[in-house]
Parts: C-alpha cells; structure tokens; sequence
C-alpha cells in the first residue's frame, strides 16, 4: 500500500478538485443541466482517449523504441564481427573433418536473396556440425580468444543485450570455450575424452555464431550494402575469398 501512496493522495486530490470546481461553477451560475451536459461527455470521451493514448501512441513510441534499440544492437553485433566473429569463425571451421561438404551453403551470400537467407537458417541443424578437435591448432585458437576477453566482457557489460537472447547465447557459449582451452596447459597430451569433450564446446559455439552470422549478413544487405559488400568479399567460410574487388 505504502507503494502507491502517493499515486493514491494524487489521484484523491484531483477528484476532489474537479468535484469542488464543479460545486464552484453550480453556485455561480446555478445551471446544473449545463454541468450535467459536459459532465457526461467528458466521461463518454475517456474510452476515446484510452484507445488513443494507450492503445495507438503508445504502440507507435514501442515500436520506435523497439527499432532504436534493435539497431544499437545491431551495432554491438557488428562490432563482434569485425574485432571477434569473423576471424573465431574462420578459426572454427578449421576443425570441420569435412569443411567442403558444409561450407559450400554458406558460399557466395552477395548473390543471396531474403528467402535464401532464411532457407540457410532454416536447414542448420547444430547436431548435424561435425567437429575434430585434433584437426587444427588449439593453442592457436585457446590464444586468439584469451586476446579477445576483455572485449567480450565489455559486450556482455551493453544492456541492450538483454533484449537478444541468441545473441547473449552466443557470447556465453565463447566465453565457455576460452575457459576451457585456458584450463588447459598441455594440448599435445590430451587424452581423446578430452577432445571429444572440446569438440562439444566448439561445436556449441560454431553453431551460434552461424546463426548469428546469416542474421547479421541478411541485416547488412538491407541497410549498409556497402558493408555487406566487404563482409561478403571477406566470407570466413569460402577458402577464397579476399577483400580485393576483381
């Protein structure tokens, strides 16, 4: 109760001076059918004005609110990308056993269209990811990431992620894996429980940051072409891609 207190005495006041204002407005001019007549169509109006206060301008300022933030968002997201995503991305598909069967759908996206992008977010099945954790360089991954920690930890310090939840997903599941590779002092002597164990850690954050990726790319095509134009020459999954314009 004591929470909406003074809601409570506001509420009480402003009755009590409309009624008193009224009472005013009887005693001067005595004309109760006048008051009666704007009484009852303040009131038939205030249906109206919750319709439009709370219902239509309300929704309007949500939505606007909902674009501004999306696009801070996609912000942050782009700046993952571009310090860690991209290259944790190349770095990851290197454990792939069979990176030609699975990059080939996520080659040459500059000539994708909406539906395409959805048809490639649509068809990843994470337990379909395939990963070798003796394939490529561990230490070399286990370093790129501790190099990056502060960088992540800033991210996850931006309130607009609690409005992503795949996002934050993302960033969690990179955060286990550079724990993991850290506890480890001594790749070369791991047993192969222990990889399989890393493989699952590194599958989990592969498959996020597809997701995220096609999101992204699909965000960039629609409003920075420009952007997308460079992201796309530079695709972390095709082996050939340069950021030279031929």
């Amino acid at each position: 109760m004591k929470k909406y207190g003074w809601q409570l005495v506001l509420g009480l006041s402003l009755v009590a001076l409309s009624t008193a204002l009224y009472l005013l407005h009887f005693a001067c001019f005595g004309d109760l059918h006048h008051i009666l007549i704007y009484l009852v169509g303040d009131i038939a109006f205030v249906p109206v004005e919750v319709l439009l206060v709370t219902l239509i301008i309300h929704r309007l300022l949500s939505v606007r609110e909902h674009r501004s933030m999306l696009q801070k968002l996609n912000m942050v997201i782009g700046a993952f990308f571009s310090e860690v995503g991209t290259t944790l991305l190349r770095k990851i598909a290197a454990f792939d056993p069979q990176p030609d069967r699975f990059r080939e759908d996520f080659q040459k996206v500059q000539d994708w269209s909406d539906a395409e992008f959805a048809s490639r977010a649509g068809r990843l099945v994470l337990d379909d990811l395939e990963i070798d954790a003796s394939r490529s360089d561990l230490v070399d991954l286990g370093a790129f990431l501790a190099s990056k920690r502060d960088f992540l930890l800033r991210l996850l310090e931006n309130p607009n992620l609690l409005e992503h939840d795949r996002f934050t997903n993302l960033l969690w599941a990179v955060f286990h894996l550079t724990e993991e590779l850290e506890k480890r002092e001594d790749f070369s002597t791991l047993p192969k429980t222990d990889l399989k164990h890393l493989a699952g850690d590194i599958r989990r954050a592969y498959g996020r940051i597809l997701i995220e990726w096609l999101a992204y790319m699909r965000h960039l095509k629609h409003d920075y072409p420009y952007l997308f134009s460079l992201a796309a020459r530079t695709n972390p999954l095709e082996p050939s891609a340069s950021a030279v314009v031929e």
